[in-house]
């Protein structure tokens, strides 16, 4: 059995322990209390004073204990002041505001009063004065400080409740401005597609068209065009894509753009060179579509008479196998790239659907399939035309600008164009144009100061 280390006990124990050792040692050795009155009287003294010395070591170590306990309390009631005092300015601050007389009159009592608590506890310290109950006053101020936590916790908790409410107010309150702005772009978007609206075509006959008809019906697709290229682009921007890159791969060459808005005008150009490729052909040269060859311009305003009032979602599902749902099938698969429905939805169940014959009930559908109704009206209604309208683009190479065939996209911005010698460039055809007989509706081109290098232009078909 290993022996114990001298320096695992404690001095005032060992002090002690050798003491009674003695004592035992002296009492074993002798059998009985010696007789001899010289002897005894020595060992007598001698437990005497090692009797007195442990006395007073135990009294130096009570003492030091209960000057410990003492000082603890004292710490004790200081931190418990301490916290009394960050509650009662807490409870000042709330009182404030709102104004509350009688709450900042009781916080500022409290303030003074542990003020005159702390300077009380720094006399005792200075003049020794401890509380006789140091156990006692160390539980007390325990409980005095908790107490005033809580109390900081509850201020605390009941100021975020009331920023919680007033910031529960403004949400409330944006909310209904965002459903005002709401409301209100709706009515600038139904009186926008009222300017020009197609009823006014309502009661138009074949033997009375004119080219102001094919103008309002162009006018209303290209509303919808945009409106779908808005959409287009959100749903690219949320879903993280490089706009700038796909600009470029759209354009295939570098345009100074004079303001960031304008780079959607490159988007709008491609999805025109989608939505109207084919379109001098009839039923834009539609697989197994077959035309008779007699009546074709009553064919084709028959058509667009039939289509006309009608929503492109209501039409699709009512006759899912015309030529114009036919058309909206095969343009919606050339126009949105697997990736990119992918990238937006997640997946390919639009894609799927369409290629089982069937239509998708998604917004982003329903936007496309009225985008496409007016594109099919605007060539049914070309079609209907003796001769037929026919529809043109900026040729390959061709950079100066026309005023009898073109107009600018960004005319009310090209006053942002640098002062130079040059005329502005026609960087790229945004919207087509048409000739109706000897009547030219101009296309729609963005100019550019930049120098154009190897433009290339849409296909003209």
């Amino acid at each position: 059995m290993e022996s114990v280390k001298p320096s695992a006990v404690t001095p005032s124990k060992s002090k002690l322990a050798r003491t009674f050792a003695k004592v035992l040692h002296v009492r074993a050795v002798t059998g009985i209390a010696p007789v001899d009155g010289l002897k005894n009287v020595k060992v007598d003294a001698d437990l005497s004073n090692e009797a007195n010395m442990c006395k007073s070591a135990i009294n130096i170590e009570d003492e030091e204990l209960q000057e410990r306990k003492a000082t603890e309390a004292l710490l004790a009631k200081t931190f418990a002041s301490i916290s009394t005092v960050k509650a009662s300015y807490a409870q000042l601050q709330n009182a404030q505001s709102p104004y509350d007389p009688d709450g900042i009159q009781v916080a500022d009592q409290l303030i003074v009063s542990e003020f005159k608590t702390l300077s009380e506890l720094k006399q005792c310290y200075f003049k020794k004065q401890f509380d006789p109950l140091p156990d006692r006053a160390i539980l007390a101020a325990k409980l005095k400080e908790l107490q005033s936590v809580n109390k900081t916790f509850e201020i605390t908790g009941k100021k975020l409740e009331s920023q919680a409410g007033l910031k529960d107010s403004e949400i409330i309150f944006l909310q209904e401005k965002l459903e005002e702005a709401n409301v209100h772009n709706k009515s600038i978007e139904k009186r926008l597609n009222q300017s020009g609206s197609l009823s006014v075509l309502d009661n138009l006959h074949m033997s009375g068209l004119s080219p102001s008809h094919f103008v309002t019906v162009l006018r209303h697709t290209v509303r919808s065009i945009r409106s779908f290229v808005k959409l287009l682009v959100n749903e690219m921007r949320s879903a993280g894509w490089d706009i700038d890159a796909s600009v470029n791969a759209i354009i295939e060459q570098n345009v100074v753009y004079l303001k960031e808005d304008h780079k959607c005008f490159a988007i709008e150009s491609f999805v025109c060179r989608e939505m109207f490729d084919s379109f001098n052909f009839p039923n834009f040269s539609l697989p197994n579509e077959s035309l008779p060859d007699k009546n074709k311009r009553q064919l084709f305003f028959g058509r667009f008479n039939e289509l006309k009032p009608v929503k492109a979602k209501d039409f699709l599902a009512g006759k899912p196998r015309s030529p114009f749902a036919k058309f909206c099938r095969n343009k919606y698969l050339r126009l949105v790239h697997p990736k990119m429905e992918a990238s937006f939805f997640g997946n390919l169940n639009q894609r799927t659907l369409l290629n089982a014959g069937e239509f998708p009930d998604t917004n982003f559908f329903t936007s496309f399939a009225e985008m496409a109704k007016r594109v099919w009206l605007l060539h049914c209604l070309a079609f209907s035309f003796e001769p037929q309208a026919s529809i043109f683009q900026v040729g390959k190479g061709c950079c100066r600008f026309s005023d009898v065939y073109m107009e600018s996209v960004n005319e009310n911005d090209e006053a942002a164009l640098p002062v130079v010698e040059s005329e502005p460039q026609v960087a790229f055809t945004v919207v087509p144009g048409f000739r109706i007989g000897k009547t030219v509706i101009q296309c729609q081109v963005y100019l550019s100061q930049h120098q154009v290098k190897n433009f290339t232009s849409t296909k003209q078909r």
